[in-house]
C-alpha cells in the first residue's frame, strides 16, 4: 500500500477562499504523490475539498466517520473505504493507525485537538510519525507562538518543540515530512 497520510482540518470552509484553495491543491498534490488520503470522512468545508479534489485527480482515499456524525458532517459518498466508528476517539485511534504522517490545514477545535493528540503520542513514544502544520496566511503563527512560550517557560522539553514541523508552502512541508 502507498504511504498515507492524515490530514486534519475543517468541516467548514471558513470565510477566506484562499483556504479552501488550499484544500484543493492540498489533495491534488496528494494525489500526485500516489499518497493515500486518511481523513474524517466528511463531503463539507475543508474536508469535502481536499477529498474533492484528491478523488477527481485519480488519488485513493479512506474516510473514517463516527456514526452520531454521519447526518452532521454528511459522509463523502465518492470515498470507496468508508469507515464508520463509534467515537471521536475511535476516529482518531484508526487515523493514528492507518497513516504514516499527519498534515494540519486551517480548522477549529477538532482540529487542534487532533493535532495536540498526535504530537503529544510522538511525544510519549506511543507512536513516531511526522506531523506538520501548514501555516498558510500565518493562520497557526499564534498557535506555534503558544507552544514556543510554553518551551520557554519550562513546560515543553525543546527537543519536543521539533515535533511539530511548520511551514507555509504545501511542496516543502510534505518534502519534509515525507522524504
Amino acid at each position: 500500500m502507498p504511504p498515507s497520510i492524515c490530514i486534519f482540518c475543517g468541516s467548514k470552509p471558513g470565510t477566506n477562499p484562499a483556504y479552501i484553495d488550499l484544500a484543493h491543491r492540498t489533495g491534488q498534490a496528494l494525489a500526485a504523490r500516489g499518497l493515500t488520503l486518511v481523513y474524517g470522512g466528511g463531503s463539507k468545508g475543508m474536508m469535502g475539498a481536499v477529498a474533492d479534489a484528491l478523488l477527481d485527480a485519480g488519488g485513493r482515499a479512506i474516510g473514517i466517520i463516527p456514526d452520531f456524525l454521519i447526518g452532521k458532517e454528511v459522509a463523502h459518498p465518492r470515498i470507496a473505504d468508508m469507515r464508520v466508528v463509534k467515537s471521536m476517539l475511535d476516529r482518531k485511534t484508526m487515523m493514528l493507525s492507518l497513516a504514516d504522517a499527519f498534515l494540519t490545514l486551517p480548522g477549529g477545535y477538532g482540529t487542534l485537538d487532533e493535532l495536540f493528540e498526535v504530537v503529544t503520542w510522538n511525544q510519549i513514544g506511543t507512536i513516531s510519525k511526522p506531523c506538520g502544520v501548514l501555516n498558510i496566511n500565518n493562520f497557526y503563527t499564534p498557535t506555534l507562538q503558544q507552544i514556543d512560550l510554553m518551551v520557554q517557560e519550562g513546560y515543553i522539553y525543546e527537543k519536543n518543540r521539533s515535533l511539530i514541523l511548520d511551514d507555509d508552502n504545501l511542496d516543502r512541508l510534505l518534502d519534509r515530512m515525507l522524504p
